[in-house]
């Protein structure tokens, strides 16, 4: 059943996003609030399932306690992201900040940082490249929620070509903030972060996923085509190769993503890392 239930709530989440283009107005916030929270369940559960009660709780705090507050900090000062306002469409708000924009931050940390796992066994590196596939994902995402009016930028420039309406100040801000959440995720989860295995599968899915189904509804059904190249290829500096070694391992008849170059150095031998999927 544990190893079910991270594949049901993507299903679930793949079919939410799927809705997301062919409704509107209450109902398309409505559906955003929810695709957050089942996101935030499957990054949440499977870190539990996978690596127990501490991963968990560490992917709660950096990612969602630390989402919490550099956003109230945004909201307060305009620091880091630049000056911006939440509207009332995403449900209840404290300290300015809907409640579910931290749940968002912590959606896609989990498959950021197994991602990051996955290609690299540098510790640096990988701080660099899961920061690197969690910012890239705003390229996609900031555009969309100021098209619906969930946020407004006060002072939207210097803007990227083609992203009016978003400064270069907030990317420069996620992408900061997403250095300081993977840095100290390590520390606090301990060494069973450090290896994937097969549990991992789903998030795998839901990292390429996010990035096909981005690229796709942003090109064609919310027509958004500028972000559409942006975040194609802010995001394919994880998503392609983690796509390529999720292939060649396959073709090699090897479905255990723990082989080398993605093995910690760090984690001691018969910690939880190395327990048996």
């Amino acid at each position: 059943m544990s190893r079910r239930l991270p594949w049901a709530l993507l299903g679930v989440l793949v079919l939410a996003q799927i809705c997301y283009p062919l409704t509107g107005g209450g109902t398309r916030a409505a559906l955003t609030v929810a695709t957050v929270v089942l996101g935030y369940l499957l990054s949440v559960g499977h870190a539990l399932l996978s690596r127990g009660t501490r991963s968990a709780l560490a992917l709660v705090a950096v990612a969602t306690g630390g989402g919490f507050a550099i956003e109230a900090l945004g909201v307060a000062t305009g620091f880091p992201f630049g000056s911006y306002d939440y509207s009332g469409e995403l449900g209840p708000k404290l300290a300015g900040v809907p409640l579910i924009i931290p749940l968002a931050w912590t959606w896609m940390a989990w498959p950021a940082w197994l991602t990051a796992v996955r290609l690299t066994a540098s510790r640096p590196a990988r701080i660099a490249l899961a920061a690197l596939g969690l910012a890239a994902w705003d390229l996609f995402l900031d555009p969309q929620m100021v098209a619906e009016g969930y946020w407004v930028w006060r002072d939207a420039t210097p803007a990227l070509p083609g992203l009016p309406g978003i400064p270069v100040s907030n990317y420069l801000g996620w992408l900061l903030f997403a250095v300081l959440l993977m840095s100290a995720l390590r520390p606090l989860a301990g060494p069973a972060v450090d290896r994937v295995d097969r549990r991992d599968a789903p998030m795998f899915a839901l990292y390429l996923w996010t990035y096909a189904s981005s690229v796709l509804a942003h090109a064609v059904f919310l027509r958004l085509p500028a972000s559409a190249v942006w975040g194609a290829a802010g995001m394919a500096v994880a998503a392609v190769p983690l796509a390529l070694v999720l292939w060649r391992d396959r073709r090699a008849g090897d479905d255990r993503p723990t082989a080398d170059p993605a093995r910690s150095t760090d984690a001691p031998a018969g910690s939880a890392a190395d327990a048996p999927a």
